[in-house]
């Protein structure tokens, strides 16, 4: 009976001694945590570029000297960085005891919304991104240039997801995107014929069509290209083609002569996975 109490003894020691050694533990750890031992001193910021690169940058160090290595609060970051629609994103990596290394993911510009003489660049959701210079992009002509922080109008949104999901070597020869009521989507080259891309769906595969028809030796000096069926693309020359993007020509309005169902000129190509 006298061994049995000592065994429930010593276990009862066994087990305060286990709590205050947790006790202790935990509290030197918050006390580390938060000590100037762990505190942030050197901050490395990559992935900006544009404008507001510098101050960025420099609200992004001042967010992060506040904190320390082993107590990262990325709520505080990104607000400190909320001013700033073109971050998208913070990845943060810490390197005990003084390093912080954050990484910033971008909201890339795709095009640039027009209206009214005012031009502003908007990445593939909408964003508004008024501090990025929008001269080179493709613009994407609607209504009124939205108040907020995201374009809301869909014909725009259906735009600029058209853009996003353009071939990387096929970006800079983009001009500009509008809607037809007839023909959709609508995508005027520079200097090349206009793309109708129909319904706001299956860019993917209607972008690979449409590379396909303008790598064809049967579409050079074609007016349009049509890959509304990306199954079915086809090429050709008509008087329809320039208006159906809004860039008539004197030549197009006045002759009449030449429709792209009739012309002779037309030519269909076969599908790319034909």
């Amino acid at each position: 009976m006298i061994i049995a109490k000592g065994r429930v003894r010593l276990r009862v020691w066994l087990v305060l001694g286990a709590v205050a050694a947790l006790a202790l533990l935990g509290g030197a750890w918050l006390w580390l945590r938060d000590s100037p031992l762990a505190a942030v001193k050197r901050v490395t910021v990559t992935g900006l570029s544009g404008p507001d690169a510098g101050q960025i940058r420099s609200a992004l160090d001042l967010a992060a000297r506040n904190m320390t290595t082993l107590d990262v609060h990325l709520g505080q970051l990104r607000t400190a960085v909320a001013p700033y629609p073109v971050v998208r994103d913070l990845k943060v990596s810490t390197q005990f005891p003084h390093g912080m290394r954050i990484r910033v993911i971008e909201q890339l510009p795709v095009g640039a919304l027009v209206a009214g003489g005012e031009t502003i660049a908007a990445s593939a959701d909408g964003t508004l991104l008024h501090d990025v210079p929008a001269g080179s992009l493709p613009t994407v002509p609607i209504p009124t240039i939205p108040g907020g922080s995201r374009a809301t109008d869909q014909t725009a949104l259906n735009a600029l997801a058209l853009l996003a999901a353009t071939p990387r070597r096929l970006e800079p020869k983009i001009s500009q995107v509008t809607t037809s009521s007839t023909r959709g989507l609508v995508v005027q080259l520079r200097s090349g014929p206009v793309i109708y891309f129909g319904p706001p769906s299956g860019f993917g595969a209607k972008w690979s069509a449409a590379v396909a028809v303008l790598a064809a030796p049967a579409s050079a000096g074609a007016s349009y290209i049509d890959v509304s069926d990306p199954a079915m693309p086809a090429a050709g020359v008509g008087a329809q083609a320039l208006p159906a993007a809004g860039l008539a020509t004197n030549a197009s309005q006045t002759s009449g002569s030449t429709s792209e169902g009739t012309s002779a000129s037309q030519t269909s190509t076969p599908s790319p996975g034909a």
